[in-house]
C-alpha cells in the first residue's frame, strides 16, 4: 500500500487555535505507543525502511513503511498481530517482530546478512514513541482526509530518562484527489503557520539514539534522477524539480525545527538555486509552471545568502586573513543584527505555500500538459547547453577586463551549465557527461573563492567605518583581486577544451 501524507510542525504559539478544530465532535483521540525496531547497526534505517509494533485502540499492529518517492508518498504494509500473544510478550519482555511476512521483500535474510547471530538476537527494540493522536476527517467533493494532530514524546529504548517531545500534524489522503490534499493543506499552512516537516518518528529514533537534534544536511542526489532519454519536455522538467525538492526539504524542515547549522543553510541555498536554474532555462517546458515561484524563492535565496555571507566571514575569511598575518576582527554584532534570520525566512508561509505547490506540481500528471516549442527535451536541452557553453568560452578572453557584475553573471551561467549537465545525465553515456563537469567544476571553484573575495572585501570595507583593524582585509583583497581574476580567467579557457557530449 503507497500512503499519501504531508507533515508539518506546530508552532507553539498556534497549538490551541489548532487544537478548536482538530478536537471537534466528530474527531477521536487515542493514546499510541509504538516500539520501533532495527539492528545495532541500523540495516533497516540504511535501506530506508522503519519497522513497529503500534497499539492502535485496541488492536496491536506491526507495519513496515519505506521511502517512496522522498517527498510525501511513503510504502507501507500493516499487518494485525494477535492480542493474546503480544500481551504474553510484553509480560515476558519478547515483544518482537515476525518476518516472515515480508517473505517476498527479503527483509529477514538482509537482518541475517548484518550479522552471524541468529535473526532474534540482531533485531532490538531501539525507541519508544508514546503519542496522543487526536483525529478528524476532512471531506470534500474531490476526496477524504485524516488530519492527526500528534503530541507526545520518542524515548531511547534502553533508558527511558532520554526523549525528545513530538508535535506536529499530518494530513493522509484517503480518497480522491492529491489535489485535494495539497487544497487542504494550503489552507492549514496559511491559518496556522504550519511548516512543512520531513522528519518521521522513526527518523526522530535515530536522532535520539546519536545524540543530534537534526539530521546532517542532504545534498543532491543526481542518482535520483531517473528517466528515459526520449523523455518529455514536460516529464523532464517534473523530474527535475522533484530532484530539487528531494534535497530542498529535508534542509528546509532541519531549519524550521530550529538548526541553525551553516551546512543545513548552504545546501538548501543549492537546491533553490538548481530549482531556479530550472525554472529559467526550461520555462517552455510546461504550461503548468507558476510565475509566481521564481521571485518568492529569490527572495529566500537572497535571505539564506546574507547570514551565509556573515557566516563565511567567521569561518572561512577571518581565519584565512588571520594566517596571512592580518588582525583580528569581530563579525558577531553584525551577524546578530540580521533582522531575518533563517528560520525566520524558511517559516514565512508564502516560501511554505510555494514549497506545497511545487510538491503538487511534481506529482501532477503530465498527459495534458502542453510545453511552448516541440520536440524532445534532449533537443531542446542541447541548444540550451550548447548556447551557455558559447557565451562561457567567450567570456574566458575578457573575464579580467569584465566589471564585477559582468563576471558574476559569468559565474551564474558557468553554474547553470553545470546543473544544466548535471540534470540532463540520465539522457547520454555517463563516463562523458562526467568527462565533461570535470572540465567544469574546477574553474566553478576558482570563481566561487573569487567571488567569497570580492563579498568579503566589500563588508571589511564598510566595517572600517567601526574598526581600523578591517583596513588589513581590504589592502589585502585590493592586492589580490587582478591576479585572481587573471586566475579566473585561465581557469574558464580550461572549458574551450572540454569535450561536449550533447
Amino acid at each position: 500500500m503507497q500512503e499519501i501524507e504531508l507533515k508539518f510542525l506546530v508552532p507553539e504559539y498556534k497549538v490551541d487555535s489548532l487544537m478548536r478544530q482538530a478536537k471537534i465532535k466528530s474527531s477521536n483521540t487515542t493514546q499510541l505507543a509504538a516500539h520501533y525496531y532495527d539492528t545495532v547497526d541500523n540495516t533497516l534505517a540504511q535501506a530506508g525502511m522503519a519497522l513497529r509494533i503500534r497499539k492502535e485502540g485496541d488492536t496491536w499492529v506491526q507495519t513496515l513503511k519505506s521511502n517512496g518517492d522522498g517527498m510525501a508518498s511513503r510504502g507501507e504494509q500493516n499487518d494485525i498481530l494477535d492480542d493474546s500473544k503480544v500481551t504474553e510478550a510484553l509480560e515476558s519482555d519478547s515483544l518482537y517482530p515476525d518476518l516472515s511476512v515480508y517473505e517476498q521483500l527479503g527483509v529477514e535474510q538482509m537482518v541475517l546478512n548484518s550479522s552471524q547471530e541468529e535473526v532474534s538476537d540482531r533485531l532490538n527494540c531501539l525507541y519508544i514513541t508514546d503519542v496522543e493522536r487526536t483525529t478528524r476527517m476532512i471531506k470534500g467533493s474531490d476526496g477524504v482526509i485524516e488530519m492527526a494532530y500528534d503530541e507526545g514524546t520518542v524515548i531511547h529504548g534502553e533508558n527511558s530518562e532520554i526523549s525528545q517531545p513530538i508535535l506536529e500534524v499530518e494530513f493522509e489522503l484517503l480518497e480522491g484527489e492529491v489535489s485535494f490534499l495539497f487544497e487542504v493543506a494550503k489552507t492549514w499552512c496559511k491559518r496556522y503557520n504550519l511548516c512543512l516537516s520531513t522528519v518521521t518518528k522513526a527518523e526522530r529514533g535515530g536522532l535520539l539514539l546519536a545524540g543530534k537534534q537534526h539530521a546532517e544536511a542532504t545534498k543532491a542526489n543526481l542518482k535520483q534522477l531517473d528517466f528515459d532519454k526520449k523523455v518529455s519536455q514536460p516529464e523532464f522538467i517534473r523530474a527535475v524539480i522533484h530532484n530539487c525538492m528531494i534535497q530542498i526539504l529535508p534542509n528546509a524542515s532541519a531549519i524550521a525545527a530550529g538548526s541553525t547549522d551553516g551546512d543545513h543553510v548552504h545546501q538548501l541555498r543549492v537546491g533553490i538555486r538548481r530549482l531556479r536554474t530550472a525554472l529559467k532555462f526550461f520555462d517552455g517546458f510546461s504550461s503548468q509552471l507558476n510565475p509566481e515561484w521564481t521571485p518568492i524563492l529569490k527572495q529566500t535565496f537572497g535571505l539564506l545568502g546574507d547570514y551565509r555571507d556573515h557566516e563565511l566571514l567567521e569561518v572561512k575569511t577571518q581565519p584565512m586573513l588571520e594566517t596571512k598575518g592580518g588582525p583580528y576582527v569581530d563579525w558577531s554584532e553584525e551577524r546578530d543584527a540580521i533582522k531575518i534570520k533563517p528560520i525566520d525566512a524558511i517559516r514565512a508561509p508564502d516560501f511554505q505555500i510555494t514549497l506545497l505547490e511545487l510538491m503538487e506540481y511534481t506529482m501532477s500528471s503530465s498527459k495534458k500538459d502542453k510545453p511552448k516549442q516541440k520536440g524532445s527535451a534532449k533537443q531542446e536541452t542541447a541548444k540550451i547547453m550548447e548556447s551557455l557553453y558559447k557565451k562561457i568560452s567567450k567570456a574566458s578572453d575578457q573575464f579580467a577586463s569584465l566589471d564585477i557584475e559582468a563576471q558574476h553573471d559569468v559565474r551564474k551561467r558557468l553554474k547553470s551549465l553545470r546543473y544544466i549537465s548535471e540534470f540532463v545525465s540520465p539522457m547520454y553515456k555517463n563516463k562523458k557527461t562526467k568527462a565533461f563537469l570535470k572540465y567544469l567544476e574546477p574553474a566553478q571553484e576558482v570563481l566561487g573563492d573569487y567571488n567569497d573575495d570580492i563579498v568579503g572585501q566589500a563588508f571589511y570595507r564598510q566595517k572600517t567605518e567601526t574598526d581600523p583593524n578591517a583596513w588589513f582585509a581590504v589592502g589585502y583583497f585590493t592586492a589580490q583581486e587582478s591576479h585572481a581574476a587573471l586566475v579566473c580567467a585561465e581557469s574558464l579557457k580550461v572549458i574551450k577544451d572540454a569535450p561536449k557530449f550533447w
